[in-house]
């Protein structure tokens, strides 16, 4: 079912300057800031040759983001993107084998325009794990 890492996420409490230490310090590309209010989050992601690393910042207070910066000042990392060819299948698999899915359970479009769905944390060894169809 699963395919690649697509990414890997990082919650920030200051976009900007986790943006400068990727570019200018690591000598990283990196995307422009794309806010999604949507997911309660603004994104820069720090394009790498195998994967990327997605920088999240809170969107507003209501952002689940933004108590998860509450919880860890320094940031921390979020989740973890896996690749999938069909997300419904997907979704509907790990239902079956008594996966939670958050939400209400249907695809959302991420910040690279296609479907993308998080799983709880607790049914995936303490990771929140995000799957994107591709």
């Amino acid at each position: 079912m699963l395919g690649r890492v697509n990414h890997i996420a990082i919650a920030v409490p200051d976009l900007a300057a986790a943006t400068t230490v990727y570019r200018d310090t690591l000598g990283a590309r990196v995307s422009q800031a794309q806010a999604l209010p949507e997911h309660g989050v603004t994104v820069v992601f720090v394009e790498l040759d195998n994967t990327k690393v997605e920088l999240l910042e809170p969107l507003g207070d209501q952002s689940s983001i933004a108590g998860f910066i509450a919880k860890n000042p320094a940031g921390g990392m979020h989740h973890i993107c896996y690749e999938v060819a069909d997300i419904l299948a997907a979704r509907d698999q790990l239902v079956a084998a008594g996966a939670r899915v958050l939400g209400d359970g249907n695809p959302k479009i991420g910040a690279h325009g296609k479907p993308v769905l998080f799983l709880h944390p607790k049914d995936f060894l303490g990771t929140l794990v995000e799957l994107e169809e591709v």
